[in-house]
């Protein structure tokens, strides 16, 4: 006696071996035994055999109209075999009971399962809705194997170019467009970021960057609302004429320098900061705005302001004009250039020329302010604010290593992005250069005095700190930010609250606003000011500027490694002199574009090497290298013959793929080698000039 039964939802049948109690054994065809329960088993049959009831059975259930079938089953609850009998008009043979379970089966959509061998037929109206939706995915599959077939022959369907990024970035994985561009790029072998490109979806890898980063951090666009420019009060006018030193590409104009010299003989800078702060309200429609960006975003050849342009241009220290700003003013002794007393005002400010590094860079050197060569505006101002800045300098170093820390060193180069018509210049600036010192110190400066003056009057702000965390070096020397005065070691002050930058990131703008209450109110700003003492949405505010402003570096990051891999492209270079980093990390001399070399032998830092571009990628932002040359007296040190062996060249270092996330590695890197990295918070101090040049 044979045996069909149901194990794990699908139908077997085999041979009776033996029964006991309420379960069989059975021998399958294959000669594997199994236990089977009497609750499982569905039809006892002596002939055919097992293999050939099921063949024949599948057979029969092929030429079973469905329909018909439907039709004939009723409304009712039903056994197979009785249905059976009812459609073939006869007690059923066992291939022809076994063949209607198997249609009954595979036929979800007309027959309901109730239990072992019993069914029920759908009701009309769920059966009618249920064969339109089979036919709606009929024809959606035919429609997606069309997509498939033209995104196959390099053309993009029509229906994909409204939703292009969205189907890369923030896709919707049952449509049947993501499914059909899911399904193309893998029948080719590629991606569907390439797919895109290849097709014409995307413009340019450009875009695809670009577009990845707008889907994550501005998602509704990059425009803004119509607002009211907001006025600011009635403001005393300032008896300075003041000067900005900017990139030319700055716009938005945060900081100006004045110098005056009193009737003493003291004299007297003042460092004039953008004051939007003193118009723009807590929880108005320009914070919720400035809130909700958090800074602006800079990229080569681009960027997307925090503020409105049109705000910008009413808060923005153009030449011309007097323009509402937040002075900080500091006496000075130019006898030893101590700093006699300071004081803060909220003033219009005359600004009367706006300089740029590019004009001057090469005018105002240290050996031209040494000897009182060159002539250009402010000549004299300039010279007098290189004096104090130095001291400045050297007592923040003093400060520094008395925090334990070695002197900070400049010699590294820093590198401007020009773009203009998709066309990329990267210039190399050495930092350290008297402009830029006299606008870092003086901004280091300002944001120490104003981060003590909240201090002071018990007035909480955003602090940066460094230096005295728990955990080991690394962990202790992170900068962190917090809302209370504490030490910022790798600049070498007692206290360092970002306030020179209001038009460009949200934490100044709020400590202007601490500072604006401690200037109007002294000893009751507690009171008064605009976040009190413990307010937990600054907390939040802090928490939410940390995360957007390291997520804008890391695209501005990734959007110069791009144009550091177009520069390639432009230039077609391939032989390249590079400098090591560290172990296997190495940096190109004329861009700032870091490999990562495994197999690289070990090579002193700061070595110059000649490195062989074999190829990059602009999609994935991945380049390949090989070690070309080493100096001699370096390959001597590591034995090393470099005669015209090439194999032995190419042997030295494997194909190298340098990832945007190589920036943490790179910037110990530079910071054991005594070359700060160029990002602001840099392990070893910050760089408030790149900021001022931005």
């Amino acid at each position: 006696m044979n045996l069909l039964f149901e194990e794990s939802g699908d139908f077997k049948a085999g041979s009776i071996m033996s029964q006991q109690g309420e379960s069989f054994q059975v021998e399958m065809a294959s000669g594997k035994r199994s236990k089977v329960k009497s609750k499982d088993a569905l039809l006892h049959f002596a002939a055919p055999a097992p293999q050939e009831l099921l063949q024949q059975a599948q057979a029969i259930a092929d030429e079973i109209d469905l329909d018909f079938l439907w039709e004939v089953a009723g409304e009712e609850e039903f056994g197979f075999t009785d249905l059976a009998a009812e459609y073939f008009g006869h007690a059923p043979l066992p291939p022809e009971a076994a063949g209607l379970l198997l249609r009954l089966h595979t036929a979800p959509v007309y027959f309901y399962k109730k239990g072992r061998g019993r069914y029920k037929a759908a009701p009309q109206a769920s059966l009618q809705a249920a064969l339109a939706g089979l036919e709606k995915k009929k024809q959606q599959l035919q429609v997606q194997a069309a997509y498939v077939d033209e995104l196959k022959a390099g053309r993009m369907p029509e229906a994909f170019m409204p939703m292009a990024l969205q189907l890369l970035f923030k896709p919707d994985k049952n449509g049947i467009e993501y499914k059909a561009l899911d399904a193309a790029a893998k029948e080719l072998q590629t991606t569907p970021q390439r797919l895109m490109l290849a097709n014409g979806g995307i413009a340019s890898p450009k875009q695809l960057h670009y577009a990845r980063f707008l889907f994550e951090y501005f998602p509704r666009g990059i425009g803004f609302p119509a607002i009211d420019i907001p006025q600011p009060p009635e403001l005393p006018l300032a008896e300075v004429q003041a000067f900005s030193i900017d990139d030319v590409t700055t716009t938005e104009i945060d900081d100006a320098l004045s110098v005056t010299r009193l009737a003493d003989g003291k004299l007297q800078v003042g460092i004039h900061i953008a004051a939007p702060g003193l118009a723009v309200r807590r929880g108005d429609a320009i914070d919720a705005i400035a809130r909700a960006r958090m800074s602006t975003v800079y990229m080569p050849g681009e960027k997307i302001t925090m503020l409105p342009d049109e705000l910008v241009a009413a808060y923005t220290l153009d030449a011309g004009a007097a323009r509402p700003a937040l002075s900080l003013y500091a006496t000075l002794d130019p006898a030893s250039w101590t700093v006699l007393s300071t004081e803060t005002r909220a003033e219009r400010v005359p600004i009367a020329a706006n300089l740029r590094h590019n004009d001057l860079d090469e005018l105002v050197t240290e050996e031209a302010l040494a000897n009182g060569h060159g002539d250009y505006p402010h000549k004299d101002e300039i010279a007098l604010l290189w004096q104090w800045v130095q001291v400045l300098e050297q007592g923040r170093m003093a400060k520094r290593e008395s925090f334990g820390l070695r002197p900070e060193q400049n010699n590294r180069v820093d590198f401007n992005f020009y773009v203009e018509d998709d066309v990329v210049s990267i210039v190399r600036r050495k930092r350290g250069a008297p402009l830029d010192k006299i606008v870092a110190e003086l901004m280091i400066f300002a944001n120490s005095t104003w981060g003590k003056l909240m201090s002071d009057h018990g007035v909480p702000g955003i602090y940066r700190a460094q230096g005295g965390g728990a955990g080991g070096w690394a962990a202790k020397m992170q900068v962190r930010m917090v809302t209370h005065a504490a030490p910022h070691q790798g600049l070498g002050v007692d206290q360092y609250a970002w306030s020179t930058s209001p038009l460009r990131r949200y934490t100044d703008l709020v400590n202007q606003w601490q500072i604006l209450a401690c200037v109007e109110h002294g000893v009751a700003a507690p009171l008064v000011a605009t976040f009190k003492p413990r307010d937990a949405d600054l907390f939040a505010i802090v928490s939410a500027f940390d995360a957007a402003y390291s997520g804008y570096a890391e695209f501005q990051s990734g959007m110069e490694r791009y144009w550091c891999l177009r520069w390639l492209a432009q230039h077609n270079a391939r032989a390249v002199d590079a400098v090591v980093l560290k172990d296997e990390l190495l940096r190109l001399v004329e861009i700032p574009l870091v490999l990562r070399m495994p197999g690289l032998p070990q090579l002193a830092r700061g070595l110059q090497v000649r490195l062989d571009i074999l190829r990059w990628d602009e999609v994935d932002l991945t380049v390949e290298a090989r070690l070309l040359e080493v100096p001699a007296a370096a390959a001597q040190a590591l034995d090393v013959d470099l005669g015209d062996d090439d194999e032995l060249l190419e042997g030295m270092s494997e194909a190298a793929q340098g990832e945007p996330g190589d920036q943490p590695e790179l910037q110990a890197a530079q910071i054991d080698a005594g070359q700060p990295p160029s990002a602001s918070d840099d392990g070893a101090g910050e760089n408030p000039t790149t900021d001022a040049r931005q």
